[in-house]
């Protein structure tokens, strides 16, 4: 239940058995008053479970997301405070406590009915209880799938804001004897201006925290908005400047040791022996610890316990996979995609007219195979964890994605009661979805039983590396045929491993006949989100071959895109704008190329044109432009930032990423093997932002699935060569 796809939310919501018919067993009701105790500091009022108001008028947005460099904290609060009509000066934010008063079911209300979905007032409370419940569940606490804005701010953050304005006008009539329709706010203050009064805010909290708030409050129309679509400063940028930013790897803690981790070589290995004869008479090593499935160096400093783990002697049972290396693995795929087809073991994924009757009788028919590999995350803060479990408690210092998900994980594996748990969570660097997993706190809370006093556990980066949560390596066979004009009439599509999210195979192109089918295959590495999850693959294998398609009919690969979505207006608006911006179709030196992408994931669309240069030894990208369209930025500095994040992340797995196997273990172990991009190789990055006024899309993910088919097909106007395997740096020269 801990799953946060969105099929495992459907599948939690039938599991809960007829959940919102339950009515008031299950309404969720006015939740602040018995929070008040938990969470009011002095001088502080809880308004409703998302809002705090302090004597001095500050207003505090109750955020349930992590930070890891996306912005959260601000685009929350900045959602909050615009339906409050608060003075942006005077808000601040308070990460939600991992409790399940806390699960984050606006997010859940996103995934099974879209954000802006609205029911009938009568039910609406039941509604909302029953997501709750669903969201406790599944310790739904999770920030990732780029589901912070577009979920949790339109049908939570907004929501909050607006009820507990709501709650302070209806405080504020009650006090001044007046109609609630005569009060306006503004600046987080109420006035009435046929008395000339005016009070604070924080003059009526008392009393308005002690209102039921409204379950669907009006929100403001967005062309009233006055602090959503600016860019107000980020929270948490002054103290990551002068090093205050608290993330995990900073916490220090009175007479805390220092364990250094080993797990196993081959996925499902266990420990066999351990001779610590060579680490024993070392300096400041207190503790060996064999657990079965990792072995801990326990020591006075971080660097004792690693460099004694390094020469630490173990022996791993065999799993059966030793043998196991990338070249078998991928003939397995393209076999059982051969088999599917050839026994009718085809998953249908989306089927509309006849794909394979319509190639038939194209004029040209046009295929080709692609292949994607392992990707590791490479977050730049490795795993590590600072805990430590006294008289039965258990505190555990974290930067984790689902810190609800941490404590329940804790409870259930420890056998430890919940409200003996306290997660502190961190800022988190970096994560795209690695630090979502379980394993490394139950591991720090593992070796915290054995050490008298907090420990803090740090994955070197060659165990972050090899005991990463992978994306999957992928292949896909496409074939299309092209009508006398050059327009596609068939598509026929096949791949391996179907994901997250379930539309990522899909094609935004008008294509008559369409035919989308996956072959079940084993993935004998493990699995976990990477950031746009299956969007990275699609959106190289659909873009790249579009390219194809477009060189085929002899025309502009920009064009033909535009015409295949011609009755889509948000896709020609990106494409046109990237087109002007890039100067599109200008001459360029010898050895450079334009190429283009256009992918649309998580809600919102992005188009990109890549300029590369291919005359040096590894192809250098010198310019990429990206249009993007979310519906509405909420904070155009900060979304600007996460497109910018997501092309540079993509860009290295594109150039340079690959997890590869090898006698069953993973080969890759530091950045001189698996590198990403550095300042040197970062290019230059101009960004457009469309505000289309449609459903408020992400911006955590969408600007990585586009980078690297839009690198091929620069690579392509270059030189005349089809990159379908990536990473690019596999291919070698090319100039």
């Amino acid at each position: 239940m801990g799953k946060w796809t969105r099929r495992g939310f459907i599948a939690a919501g039938v599991a809960a058995g007829g959940v919102f018919t339950v009515a008031v067993a299950l309404r969720e009701g006015h939740r602040a008053p018995k929070l008040a105790g938990m969470m009011e500091g002095e001088g502080e009022t809880l308004v409703n479970v998302w809002v705090k108001l302090g004597q001095d008028n500050t207003i505090t947005a109750i955020v349930p997301h992590s930070e890891m460099g996306q912005g959260v904290f601000t685009a929350m609060a900045q959602m909050l405070a615009e339906e409050m009509d608060a003075d942006w000066n005077k808000v601040s934010f308070e990460q939600a406590p991992a409790h399940e008063a806390y699960a984050n079911y606006p997010l859940g209300k996103g995934y099974l009915f879209g954000a802006d979905a609205r029911v009938p007032g009568v039910i609406a409370e039941t509604f909302n209880g029953g997501l709750l419940r669903i969201a406790q569940s599944m310790s739904l606490q999770i920030t990732g799938g780029s589901t912070a804005v577009r979920f949790t701010g339109e049908a939570g953050m907004r929501v909050a804001g607006a009820a507990a304005r709501d709650m302070l006008v209806r405080a504020a009539a009650r006090e001044w004897g007046v109609p609630k329709g005569e009060l306006r706010t503004e600046k987080s203050h109420i006035h009435h201006d046929a008395s000339g009064q005016s009070a604070p805010y924080a003059q009526f909290a008392d009393v308005a925290s002690k209102l039921r708030p409204p379950t669907q409050p009006k929100l403001k129309a967005k062309s009233e908005y006055t602090l959503i679509g600016t860019s107000v400063p980020r929270f948490d940028i002054p103290s990551k400047v002068d090093g205050t930013a608290q993330f995990a790897m900073d916490v220090d803690l009175p007479g805390m040791r220092y364990a250094a981790v080993m797990g196993p070589p081959v996925f499902g290995a266990s420990i066999s022996t351990v001779d610590t004869s060579a680490i024993s008479n070392k300096p400041g090593i207190e503790l060996i610890i064999d657990e079965g499935d990792f072995v801990a160096v326990v020591a006075d400093s971080y660097w004792r316990a690693q460099q004694a783990i390094n020469i630490l002697d173990v022996t791993w049972s065999e799993t059966g996979r030793e043998s196991l290396n990338q070249a078998a693995i991928y003939d397995q795929f393209r076999a059982d995609m051969a088999d599917a087809v050839e026994n009718g073991r085809e998953k249908t994924d989306l089927n509309i007219g006849n794909a394979r009757r319509a190639v038939e009788t194209a004029a040209q028919r046009i295929e080709a195979d692609y292949t994607v590999p392992y990707l590791a995350h490479a977050a730049m803060e490795p795993i590590n964890a600072v805990a430590q479990v006294k008289e039965g408690k258990v505190d555990i210092w974290i930067g984790h994605q689902n810190p609800l998900f941490v404590r329940d994980q804790i409870a259930s594996t420890f056998d430890v009661a919940k409200e003996d748990i306290t997660v502190h969570n961190c800022l988190l660097g970096g994560g795209f979805g690695r630090k979502s997993e379980a394993d490394y706190p139950l591991m720090a809370v593992k070796i915290a039983q054995r050490v008298d006093g907090p420990v803090k556990m740090i994955w070197s980066r060659e165990e972050d590396t090899r005991q990463d949560f992978y994306r999957p390596a992928t292949t896909a066979k496409i074939v299309a045929g092209l009508d006398d004009a050059g327009k596609p009439v068939s598509w026929d599509y096949q791949f391996v491993h179907k994901h997250e999210p379930v539309e990522a195979p899909y094609v935004p192109y008008a294509i008559e006949n369409q035919f989308v089918h996956y072959a079940d295959t084993e993935n004998p590495i493990r699995f976990g989100p990477w950031r746009s999850v299956d969007h990275t693959q699609h959106g190289f294998f659909v873009e790249a071959f579009i390219d194809e398609l477009a060189h085929a009919a002899n025309q502009d690969p920009l064009e033909y895109r535009r015409t295949l979505v011609a009755d889509k207006p948000r896709y020609v608006a990106a494409l046109d704008a990237v087109k002007a911006d890039s100067g599109w179709g200008r001459v360029l030196p010898e050895g450079r190329g334009l190429g283009v992408a256009l992918v649309d994931s998580f809600g919102t669309i992005v188009a990109q044109v890549v300029e590369v240069d291919v005359t040096g030894a590894t192809p250098q990208v010198t310019h990429v432009w990206a249009a993007a369209d979310p519906g509405t930025v909420v904070n155009p500095d900060g979304f600007t930032a996460q497109i910018e994040s997501g092309i540079i992340y993509g860009l290295a797995a594109a150039i340079y990423g690959d997890i590869t196997v090898e006698n069953g273990a993973i080969v890759q172990s530091n950045f001189h093997d698996y590198p990403v991009t550095r300042i040197d190789e970062a290019p230059e990055i101009s960004v457009t932002l469309i505000n289309s006024g449609a459903t408020v899309g992400g911006g955590g993910e969408p600007g990585t699935p586009p980078i690297a088919p839009a690198i091929v097909n620069a690579i392509f106007a270059a030189t005349g060569r089809r990159i379908r395997a990536l990473p690019v740096i596999n291919e070698g020269g090319l100039a």
